[in-house]
């Protein structure tokens, strides 16, 4: 059984299971999938590089996940948009599923963006938007809650 972690763009987060990178595929529901692999060669991000209707959105979770995790900068870092999915792979480089340790790292990583950090990337994804958002309120930018839930 492979667990990984689905980010929906709406801000949800689940646990859930993919065998293979079709079931990835189900998950962001796109064919062009592409990845991008944490610093530490542990995690990989999966996601869409489509800007279609339905995936303009930011993710901000699995940005915040890519930055805490990559050496990227909160000026550099890629902005995911839609659904993005956190797996890892096994030495061989074929899927692998996230263990508790993994998912506890996760979520200690994504305690560990600096105020300055938060602040620079909450205007690129303001602009990245086209948002108008009233001066002085700031964008959600925990982590929502890890929920099971199961691929059908």
């Amino acid at each position: 059984m492979n667990t990984v972690l689905y980010l929906s763009a709406g801000g949800a987060a689940y646990e859930t299971r993919a065998y293979s990178t079709a079931d990835i595929t189900r998950l962001v529901c796109d064919q062009g999938l592409q990845s991008l692999t944490s610093a530490d060669r542990q995690f990989d991000f999966w996601f869409s590089p489509s800007t279609g209707r339905c995936q303009r959105r930011v993710n901000r979770n699995a940005t915040d996940l890519l930055l805490a995790t990559t050496t990227f900068g909160a000026k550099t870092v890629p902005l995911l948009r839609g659904g993005v999915v956190i797996a890892t792979h096994d030495l061989d480089g074929d899927l692998d599923g996230l263990s508790w340790q993994q998912l506890d790292l996760l979520a200690r990583l994504s305690r560990t963006i600096t105020k300055r950090d938060d602040r620079r990337l909450n205007r690129r994804v303001l602009r990245a938007e086209g948002s108008t958002r009233p001066a002085g309120t700031a964008a959600v930018t925990s982590p929502a809650p890890v929920m099971p839930h199961p691929v059908s």
